[in-house]
């Protein structure tokens, strides 16, 4: 299994954790340790779990919509967006529990035209303010079909580590890796009103893959 390049930090301390909770286990419970070391080992292979990069063929895309991350959509609805947009968007929101692929992907193909990293709180990362009240990033794209769409890492309850890679005049190509959100949180994408909404409340989607709108040619 191939792990992100952002697990390093963590398995190193996870495994130094563990190591020194399995010895002094043994050492002080002996036979009984097996009732630390098998929980442990559980929750040792869910931090592996949770750095896997699956492997995946990205098709190119011009008018579709791409889901930015594994997860459920739990929002769409008409908002006003007064970052960049500075108007009226459709919003898709994907919340990933912390067993989803934490990748996160560009949701469509163009030119990076916008990036800035917001520093906030960490309510959970359903919760309808957290769009705008949580750490998140903020990137737009100028899509291939001449739209500017908007997207949003956010941080949750759990999460609190968020990185991405893009900078302003990078290609953007759909599906494809920009970012990474550690232990569970939310994306956000606004696009134009006249988008055609392939996806429902609800849907699982999965990342890089999954066709969630389609936007006027």
């Amino acid at each position: 299994m191939k792990l992100h390049k952002e697990s390093t930090g963590t398995i190193v301390v996870a495994s130094i954790v563990f190591a020194v909770l399995a010895f002094l286990s043994v050492y002080f419970l002996k036979e009984w340790s097996l009732l630390i070391i098998i929980p442990l080992l559980i929750i040792y292979g869910l931090v592996f779990w949770f750095f896997r990069v699956p492997q995946r063929d990205i098709l190119d895309h011009k008018e579709n919509v791409i889901a930015p991350v594994d997860g459920k959509v739990v929002m769409i609805k008409e908002v006003e967006e007064d970052e960049f947009i500075k108007g009226k968007a459709i919003q898709i929101s994907i919340f990933m529990s912390p067993l989803n692929v934490h990748i996160c992907r560009y949701p469509v193909s163009g030119k990076v035209i916008y990036k800035k990293y917001h520093p906030g709180k960490y309510l959970v990362a359903w919760h309808e303010k957290s769009s705008t009240e949580n750490e998140r990033t903020t990137v737009a794209v100028e899509s291939l079909t001449n739209h500017k769409v908007v997207f949003r890492q956010i941080a949750g309850y759990v999460a609190r580590r968020i990185v991405f890679y893009c900078n302003e005049g990078d290609s953007a190509k759909a599906g494809h890796e920009f970012g990474f959100i550690k232990f569970g949180s939310r994306m956000d994408v606004f696009l134009p009103l006249d988008t055609e909404i392939t996806c429902k409340i609800g849907d699982k989607t999965k990342g890089g893959i999954d066709v969630i709108a389609k936007m006027k040619a």
